[in-house]
């Protein structure tokens, strides 16, 4: 069997016409045409198959609808869905491109997407008033502004009840890229108040709808922009209902690499592209599914992170890195972090709270839930990155905040050669080199040693291909602040005390860290590992200022 990847294609009718892979998501639109609820949105990172599911569902209920498309699907046996086949006029639109740097220019952009949307019912316009006539007129000639525009859902779902004498399936794909857009470049408050009006205009207490379905990314904050939807339905990735209606669960993943001949290579596309957690599912990432049965590379490949539409992600991290060190070195060694999240977003906040980025990284597929609780309007949570794809990112980012601006003589590449070997001295030069380029000057007092602890994890992140990267291990008789445990024996190990000075001089502390390492016998864990030689490093911060100390054992 030819494996076609439906890459590109989010049209269910050219999909299936080109004979290209499906999987079948149709049970979930059997779902929702069952369930009374008029108005739902599906926040979901970005290609995880939101458009696609859309794109099946106006074509099952859309009049002149195709049944041999649905053939074998699960859709086409279910008596509910069957009454909603072919019934239902749809406006479907897409914001997916009004991505601009200004809101005169945005405010076009969404005029040119409706009217885009009304483009297949302009017989509509021979069935209405005069007066609604013009208003159509406008919305789809592009001129409609302002009130007209944010009235135009309401308008053109009117006219198609009126027209079909049916009530109207609305849908709106990516509700909230403009938001993004307007958010990056300033705009954020104009939009805000459109969408308020176009939304509640299309969706609340309309009775020419029958269901109203958006997609997005992120729920945006329900103060700012579904205020008057008190009809609205959001189905989050932290609720069970539809959790494997977008992305692929481990069956359909099987199902797929069977039919591409790679059943072989399951472990690393489970390692790489599984491990998202959807409500009560276990979700893979089908965009990097598809790319990696298409083209079966020797080796995973980054596919879903590698996109332009990291940028605000990468910018992000980078920004909070020196204040989340700590947070983001266990997201990197593979362990979770505690977090209060929330299921929508202030985007405006992300930069000044905490809760809202973790919530931004969790929502847009860059983090996931181990495990959860309740605790008030809010979840905490132990978010964990996902799979070695996004891991990817993450360490990305690490280097990218060590590396800004950085002077070739505190290359972090000189210096993790340098613990290898034990080097005190060129190690507490690269050090003092790498916190005067990259931090405030009372970073190290304001938050002691914790921070310094975890901005040595950090620029450990680079050695995680050959070396296990780990703090606070047990080993010996104590805890080891760090432990380099090489993944092939015979390599060197090293193991390092960390140490703020306290009621001692530097000289004297770093002594204490020597004389703990020796009498704690860290090394005997590395050793037990295979490692050989064992290098010992006491190192001892003190604001920007670095102490060093090593010592190496066979």
């Amino acid at each position: 069997m030819t494996f076609a990847a439906p890459l590109g294609m989010s049209s269910f009718k050219d999909l299936r016409r080109a004979g290209a892979v499906y999987v079948d998501k149709t049970a979930s639109m059997a779902a929702l045409l069952r369930a009374p609820v008029p108005a739902v949105l599906f926040p979901r990172p970005r290609r995880f198959g939101k458009t696609l599911w859309l794109s099946t569902l106006a074509a099952w209920v859309e009049p002149g609808a195709d049944a041999a498309l649905f053939e074998g699907l699960a859709i086409a046996d279910d008596t509910a869905a069957k009454a909603h086949f072919g019934r239902h006029p749809v406006l479907s639109v897409s914001l997916k491109d009004v991505k601009c740097t200004s809101w005169p220019e945005c405010e076009v952009a969404l005029a040119g997407a409706i009217a885009k949307a009304a483009e297949p019912h302009r017989s509509v316009l021979d069935t209405v008033s005069r007066e609604g006539r013009a208003a159509l007129e406008a919305v789809m000639s592009k001129q409609a502004r302002s009130v007209a525009l944010q009235d135009a859902l309401r308008s053109l779902t009117g006219a198609l009840h009126a027209h079909y004498d049916e009530q109207v399936v609305l849908l709106i794909d990516e509700y909230d890229t403009p938001i993004h857009a307007a958010y990056a470049h300033g705009y954020y408050d104009e939009a805000i108040v459109f969408f308020r009006n176009l939304l509640s205009g299309g969706l609340k207490d309309n009775p020419a709808v029958f269901r109203g379905v958006l997609t997005g990314i992120l729920r945006v904050a329900k103060e700012s922009i579904f205020s008057g939807l008190n009809n609205l339905i959001v189905y989050s990735i932290l609720d069970d209902a539809y959790a494997d209606a977008f992305g692929f669960v481990d069956d359909e993943v099987r199902g797929l690499a069977e039919a591409a001949e790679a059943s072989d290579r399951m472990p690393d596309i489970r390692a790489w592209y599984n491990g998202y957690r959807f409500g009560g599912a276990t979700v893979y990432n089908p965009w990097s599914v598809l790319n990696f049965l298409e083209a079966q590379p020797d080796e995973p490949c980054p596919y879903w992170v590698n996109t332009a539409a990291d940028d605000l992600i990468r910018s992000l991290l980078l920004r909070r890195a020196p204040a989340s060190l700590g947070e983001l070195e266990a997201l990197v060694r593979g362990e979770t972090s505690e977090q209060p999240v929330s299921e929508f977003v202030v985007l405006r906040d992300i930069d000044r709270h905490s809760e809202a980025l973790w919530s931004f990284l969790l929502l847009t597929g860059y983090l996931t839930v181990e495990s959860r609780r309740r605790d008030g309007m809010r979840w905490q949570a132990a978010l964990r990155v996902p799979n070695r794809e996004v891991l990817s990112l993450f360490r990305h980012v690490f280097l990218g905040w060590l590396e800004r601006g950085g002077s070739p003589g505190y290359r972090v590449e000189d210096l993790l050669a340098a613990l290898l070997t034990g080097d005190a001295e060129a190690v507490e030069w690269l050090l003092t080199g790498l916190l005067v380029d990259h931090w405030s000057y009372h970073d190290g007092g304001r938050l002691g040693e914790a921070v310094y602890h975890a901005f040595v994890i950090g620029l450990l992140v680079r050695m995680a291909d050959d070396y296990r990267v780990e703090s606070n291990r047990e080993a010996g008789f104590g805890r080891a602040d760090v432990l380099l445990t090489p993944r092939q024996a015979g390599r060197p190990g090293v193991v390092m005390e960390l140490k703020v000075p306290r009621r001692k001089s530097p000289e004297g502390t770093l002594r204490e860290a020597m004389d703990q390492l020796a009498a704690r016998r860290y090394a005997d864990e590395l050793r037990a590992r295979g490692a050989s030689p064992v290098v010992e490093l006491g190192v001892v911060f003190d604001g920007k200022q670095v102490w060093v100390d090593s010592r190496v054992t066979p």
